[in-house]
Formats: structure tokens, sequence, C-alpha cells
């Protein structure tokens, strides 16, 4: 299989493979038919510390979650589009399609009940806490094409802080520490802001748990 990439992604060091990747292909590959950069990674979080996924109970796996949204002009088509990590371990495949504005959340529940499904190892998004990389993938018969990919470093990953675009689908990628204040001068720094799963990524201030408990049910329902 070719793989070739019209990633928006936030790039750091690991996320050299992809640049020298592409640089090595012809032009044709690296130019792909198929490119909606209009669906995005939007927000990350890899080491939950509560009950994220509304199953009950606190997983370090089922808990995680990865969200996309659609930034397009359009609804977008999700057919071929699956998460996973650079050496291309599927986490999750998307179906269907995802309405302008809007958002889609993996738990790693859901990403374990795929993998089952579909005869992968089930380990979930298997997202370090050491800091790892998100890709978002295309996949057709002929081709492998890198969407998005983001990564994030070890401050980001500690509990309930989560990594996300702000505004949606931006360029820009924060630190969403409310629930778990970052006190560091490593980059990035806390914006003050709580994961929102499900939600816009606007700046809120988590009151009680019902409101988690409506955010939940929200993301779920969004899958």
């Amino acid at each position: 299989m070719h793989s070739a990439t019209c990633s928006r992604g936030r790039f750091l060091a690991p996320l050299m493979f992809s640049a020298m990747l592409t640089a090595l292909l012809p032009a044709a590959i690296a130019r792909p038919a198929w490119c909606n950069p209009e669906v995005a990674l939007n927000e990350v979080l890899a080491d939950p510390a509560r009950d994220w996924d509304g199953d009950q109970v606190i997983d370090a796996t089922d808990d995680e979650w990865v969200e996309i949204v659609n930034t397009g002009a359009v609804s977008a088509d999700l057919t071929g589009l699956r998460l996973g990590d650079l050496d291309r371990a599927w986490a999750y495949e998307f179906t269907g399609t995802l309405a302008i504005g809007g958002r889609l959340v993996v738990f790693g529940s859901a990403s374990q009940a795929w993998q089952v499904a579909n005869s992968q190892p089930a380990f979930g998004h298997r997202l370090a806490n050491v800091g790892d990389t998100v890709v978002l993938w295309h996949l057709t018969a002929t081709d492998t094409v890198v969407v998005d990919q983001v990564t994030y470093v070890d401050h980001e990953a500690e509990d309930d802080r989560s990594s996300g675009r702000r505004p949606d689908g931006s360029d820009t990628w924060e630190l969403f520490d409310a629930l778990n204040p970052y006190e560091g001068a490593t980059p990035p720094l806390g914006n003050g802001c709580a994961p929102t799963p499900g939600e816009s990524n606007a700046c809120v201030t988590p009151v009680e748990e019902t409101t988690w408990g409506q955010i939940k049910a929200r993301a779920r329902g969004g899958q």
C-alpha cells in the first residue's frame, strides 16, 4: 500500500517521519485523489481519571477519548477514515457522515468494541501517558492517506488534561487543564479550560457532576 499525506496536524519531532516519507514519494502519490482536511482531529484525552464514557466505571483504557470535527461547508463522508498511530495500529474505523460543524467522540470502550468486532488486537486507543502521536487515516483499496495527526507531550497527558484545537478545527492546539491545573513552564501552557468531549472547545469550567453527565450523554449520542 502507498502512503501519502494531506495532514494539517501539529508537527513535532516524531512526525518528521511523515514529512520524509512524503518527500520520497512520486508527485502523483504525494497529492492523493482523496483529501478532505475539513475533517480533523479536534481533541485528545490520554490519561482519564474519571468516568468519561459514562458506564459508571473509571477505566484507564475505556475512558480515553479522541474527537474529530467537520469544519467544512458540507456534510463529510467518513467512509474509510480510521484512527491509529504512525505504525497503523488501528483503533477505530468511522462510518456514515458527519454534519457541518459536527463533532464525533470515540471513547476507548468504543475503540475496543470495534477492534474485537474486526479481529484486531483489543487495546483501545493505547494513548501513552508520556506523549504520543494520534493519526487520522483514510484508507482505500490502493492508497493510505494521512488526513491529520497530532503529537502531545508528557505534561499534556496527566490526569484529565486534554489537548484540543481552540477554536474547533483551527491550527491552534491548547492544553485544557481546568480539572488538573498545569503549573509548569514547558509549552503548551494550560488555558484553564475544561475538556469538552462532544462539545465546542470553548472555555468552560466544570460546576457540578451532572454537567459532565450531560456532556457524556451528548458525546455518546454522536457516535
